[in-house]
């Protein structure tokens, strides 16, 4: 038997799940770990239990199936990007909590070096806006704030990295410390057309170049698993940011292929093929995926909260006890009654990069019900995407002919068929929404030989759903007047 491990790191839990040599889940396990707040605008995690929790899920999902490790040919690795570590190499302890990437502490720093003149700079070379989102103002913080951290980094004594470098550290005992191209693309410091970590960029952040991971490609070799509660060791052979990993878990190979991630916030990546393209909407340059020697870079645009609205009406108005409840009660009236709600609780992503920005619910009177609130929720949602879409479409030059989706929200049926009504254009949604996670364990497969060529891997997702436009046109035209209205009223809001 060979089976595939992957490790699916995300924002709010660890989750392990084990893979068969047809790329069909046979085995899954998720622990939950804490989120911390100590001030507003900030979010941590505890890097011991992000491993934790990690390691836990591993060994319950080893154990539950009556699986050796033995079994296992090769580990992949998806993780929450730009979420930041410091740890001393001396100890492998962490010198501070993760800052995670939706944490905004260094927003104001971001505007100071805007003002500097550097914007222009950091995005010809990283594909990147100058934001807070990313990791290199976040370690730029954790060595001006935790005492004595400049000067053991500045001896060689401090290692940075994205989770997934800190995952690959813990499970090689200290033996490896490297990232993958797509999470070092997503640090602004890193060069996507040299692919190397840029010294200038260094020199702005004050970030010195000995702390920085080996850099590889998302499908090689990275090292072995060198931990007790393994039994023998398995080579970690595939690795890439949760987003890049769905891009190649949904098959995204081509040129123009699209894909979207429905989960705490909204992530599109579409391949632009083998040279990069700057964007003039507001969208990141980045890497989609490095295979042997083919390197793909991609557009991306982001969203900050998605499927977080949807927690948000559960547990901040509680007015659903479950987030399968919003599909009933938004099917419960027959349109939005005139109510919009733009979900920027922390700011907006592409294509308006707002950090000022706030949620807003407009359009109430007293015939607004909770169905108007849960169905303008989900509408939100999907003028976000909207947006982003039409922005990459206009970058890119490429008419975008199918989204495919993925992610916790597209379960949601009403949610996709408003979103193909307002993209018009086809949402195709696979049987099995473990995108992520298989895109790992193909990347892990095919560099210890379970698949010979991307080729092998580009077979047909069984039992796909398409969701296929259905509303008229000047119907779609109406509503997103609507949203343009409220969407213009929400930004600026705490700098107005």
């Amino acid at each position: 038997m060979s089976l595939i491990l992957a490790l699916d790191q995300g924002t709010t839990s660890s989750r392990a799940l084990l893979f068969n040599e047809e790329g069909a889940v046979v085995g899954a396990s998720q622990h939950e770990f804490a989120q911390h707040f100590p001030q507003p605008s900030m979010v941590e995690h505890n890097p011991d239990e992000i491993w934790s929790s990690q390691i836990s899920a591993v060994s319950e999902v080893l154990s539950k199936h009556r699986i050796n490790s033995r079994d296992i040919a090769a580990i992949g690795i998806a993780n929450q990007r730009e979420t930041t570590i410091v740890w001393d190499r001396r100890s492998g302890e962490p010198i501070y909590n993760a800052i995670v990437w939706q944490d905004r502490r260094t927003a104001g720093r971001c505007e100071e070096l805007a003002a500097s003149g550097v914007a222009d700079l950091i995005r010809t070379k990283t594909g990147l806006l100058l934001d807070a989102y990313f990791s290199a103002t976040k370690i730029e913080w954790i060595l001006n704030h935790v005492r004595g951290s400049r000067k053991l980094a500045e001896a060689g004594h401090l290692c940075f990295g994205t989770v997934d470098s800190w995952l690959v550290w813990k499970l090689t005992d200290g033996a490896v410390h490297a990232t993958d191209i797509t999470n070092a693309s997503r640090t602004m410091l890193f060069n996507i057309h040299s692919c190397d970590w840029d010294d200038e960029l260094l020199r702005i952040f004050s970030v010195p170049r000995s702390m920085l991971p080996k850099v590889v490609s998302n499908s090689e070799l990275i090292g072995t698993t060198a931990i007790d509660s393994l039994s023998t060791s398995i080579p970690i052979a595939g690795s890439a940011g949760d987003q890049q990993a769905a891009l190649v878990g949904q098959m995204c190979f081509e040129q123009g292929m699209m894909k979207n991630t429905y989960g705490t916030g909204c992530f599109m990546v579409l391949n632009t093929g083998d040279k990069p393209v700057p964007s003039k909407h507001k969208l990141l340059t980045t890497i989609g995926w490095k295979i042997g020697e083919k390197l793909a870079y991609a557009l991306e645009g982001s969203i900050f909260v998605a499927g977080a609205a949807v927690q948000w009406l559960r547990d901040g108005l509680e007015i659903i006890r479950c987030s399968e409840d919003s599909e009933e009660l938004a099917v419960s009236v027959g349109d939005n009654g005139g109510v919009y709600l733009v979900p920027a609780f922390t700011g907006l992503g592409a294509p308006h990069w707002d950090p000022h920005a706030r949620g807003l619910i407009t359009g109430i009177t007293r015939g607004t019900t909770q169905g108007h609130i849960v169905r303008a929720t989900l509408e939100g949602i999907a003028y976000q995407v909207a947006d982003v879409v039409e922005a990459m479409q206009n970058d890119a030059g490429i008419q975008i002919a199918e989204l495919r989706v993925d992610g916790g929200a597209t379960s949601n049926n009403f949610l996709m068929q408003f979103q193909s009504d307002i993209l018009g254009i086809p949402l195709r949604r696979p049987a099995s929404v473990e995108t992520t996670a298989r895109g790992a364990a193909l990347l892990a497969g095919l560099a210890v030989g379970i698949w010979t060529s991307i080729e092998e891997v580009k077979s047909e997702i069984d039992g796909d759903t398409l969701f296929s436009p259905t509303m008229k046109a000047e119907h779609v035209a109406e509503l997103k007047s609507g949203w343009n209205t409220a969407l213009s009223r929400a930004m600026h809001w705490d700098n107005s």
